[in-house]
């Protein structure tokens, strides 16, 4: 599903004009940006929680000469599906 599609199954599920279902979901995927900027976190109870990681330096290897390289360290982006996300796929 992509983003199009997405929107067209939120404007059919809540019986709102598309235009109004696509500003929602880009209000959605900004605030839980702007949210894992700041370091925190955002908990969607059944859904799951989206947060932030701190991912180590570490030595890679350049796959065209083989020369190891260093990978700086990086903040990540993190989701964890929740119990009912989990049940309903399996």
């Amino acid at each position: 599903m992509n983003k199009s599609e997405l929107i067209d199954a939120i404007a059919a599920s809540a019986d709102i004009p598309k235009a109004a279902a696509s500003r929602a979901l880009d209000a959605m995927v900004e605030s839980v940006t702007e949210t894992l900027k700041k370091g925190d976190s955002v908990s969607l109870v059944g859904f799951g929680t989206f947060s932030v990681k701190d991912r180590a330096a570490r030595t890679g290897r350049n796959p065209q000469t083989g020369q190891p390289i260093e990978i700086s360290a990086a903040k990540v982006p993190s989701f964890k599906a929740g119990k009912a996300l989990k049940d309903s796929v399996n």
